[in-house]
């Protein structure tokens, strides 16, 4: 036990942030040594529509970047390992960063950078509504993600705001639900997954929290 703690320290104090990072990026090295082979004329794993198989990708990868920040508390909670707490803001920014690239790959490629095209999808296609709400709200937490500005906002009022993640991944999963063509599972488990995170919040965090108050307005 001993000698298991003192390599979990170990790793944590010099290998997970390079770890973390490793990871995150592995997505954005993929999909690029696709493009890579692609424009070599070699064989590739892009399919018949590289565009829209490249800008699909990214958007599940931001949401499974999402979905596992989220996971991060909980796995703190379960494991008592409190090192990971390091990275959870690193997680939050990769999934921004995905987040963007996804919309970058669409506008760019399917509306040639076309704003009144974009207008255009926002209001008539509903998955394109969720999914740029989402990304609206992912703006300020990934502008907030910064060790100045929690002191600049205070514990307080950056812990209010980074509450947005909630509903911006409900919109998120929202949105691949609606993008996808019939009942396929990848949604249909990405909304699993929120569910089991956003019951283990509720029942670790909000409902402890609200039971003092309803006990206390019970006895008025």
């Amino acid at each position: 036990m001993a000698q298991r703690s003192a390599f979990l320290r170990n790793f944590a104090r010099h290998w997970l942030k390079p770890v973390t990072l490793f990871l995150l990026v592995l997505p954005l090295v993929w999909i690029a040594s696709q493009w890579a082979l692609l424009l070599a004329g070699m064989e590739h794993d892009l399919g018949f529509e590289p565009v829209a198989a490249t800008h699909h990708f990214l958007g599940q990868t931001a949401l499974r970047i999402l979905l596992i920040s989220l996971a991060v508390t909980p796995f703190r909670d379960i494991t008592r390992w409190t090192p990971i707490l390091q990275v959870r803001r690193r997680i939050g920014l990769a999934a921004f960063w995905y987040a963007l690239l996804h919309l970058l790959a669409y506008f760019g490629a399917d509306l040639f950078f076309s704003l009144p095209a974009l207008w255009e999808d926002i209001v008539e296609r509903t998955y394109i509504t969720f999914g740029m709400a989402a990304l609206i709200l992912l703006v300020p937490l990934a502008a907030t993600s910064f060790n100045s500005m929690i002191r600049r906002l205070g514990p307080q009022r950056w812990q209010r705001l980074h509450m947005l993640v909630y509903p911006l991944a409900i919109l998120a999963v929202t949105h691949h639900f609606f993008a996808e063509k019939g009942l396929q599972p990848g949604p249909l488990i990405h909304a699993g997954i929120l569910a089991l995170l956003l019951g283990w919040r509720l029942w670790t965090r909000w409902l402890p929290a609200l039971t003092p108050r309803a006990a206390a307005t019970s006895k008025r």
